[in-house]
């Protein structure tokens, strides 16, 4: 009686040995069965980020090819309209500026043209006034440039603002700060013309800030546009 019992014992606990051993065989098989799901998802999200990631390039290369392509007819056409006299090389550079700062390019262009009386003159030099005279392409005074090279982290010298190069960039930084400050080209134009205070003295006398020179520069960009 006492062996049977012990024998009875012994089975129970090996069909109960031999239940747990099926049972964690199953979940391993279970487990195995996900790690390996897990593994073929892994490796299309891996695929399909590759794809994204070429794709993201191939855009941002085709956008980058146009835009410069754009800078260049841009360039070709200033060049054009100035007879000559505004080299392609400061086209390219003020159109990938101005693009920097999303100033309008033809804006600048024309702002140009008045400030140099039509001549595109990196030497012009401004008629005298109680505040000093004004130099180069974009005509900055010297109780102007100082501050805004600051404002743009860049040297300042007198010299430099014959640059062309160097007066194209602090018009752009200019532009875009004045802009951004009044929210319209008449306002922005006419400070860069009588700096902000003479555009506050202008607006008291005229009730507006539409100047001569706003409207001149505004209306000459828009037949450019036109035109090109």
């Amino acid at each position: 009686m006492y062996n049977k019992t012990k024998i009875a014992m012994f089975l129970g606990l090996l069909f109960l040995c031999v239940g747990i051993a099926i049972e964690n065989y199953l979940l391993k098989k279970e487990l195995a069965n996900s790690i390996e799901d897990y593994e073929d998802i892994h490796e299309e999200i891996e695929e399909i980020k590759q794809i994204l990631t070429f794709e993201e390039r191939s855009v941002s290369t085709e956008t980058s090819y146009h835009s410069w392509e754009n800078s260049k007819e841009l360039a070709k056409n200033f060049t054009i309209e100035s007879d000559g006299q505004f080299p392609k090389e400061w086209g390219l550079f003020l159109s990938e500026k101005a693009k920097e700062r999303s100033v309008d390019p033809y804006i600048l262009f024309e702002l140009i043209r008045v400030e140099t009386g039509g001549t595109f003159n990196p030497d012009t030099v401004g008629p005298k006034t109680r505040y000093g005279r004004a130099y180069g392409l974009t005509q900055f005074m010297e109780n102007t440039g100082p501050w805004i090279a600051n404002m743009a982290d860049l040297p300042y010298e007198k010299e430099l603002l014959y640059n062309p190069y160097y007066a194209i960039e602090l018009a752009v930084i200019y532009l875009d700060f004045l802009y951004e400050r009044y929210g319209d080209w008449d306002h922005a134009l006419t400070a860069y013309h009588r700096g902000m205070y003479g555009l506050e003295q202008f607006k008291n006398s005229r009730g507006h800030a539409k100047s001569w020179y706003s409207e001149e520069i505004q209306q000459k960009a828009k037949e450019l546009k036109w035109l090109l």
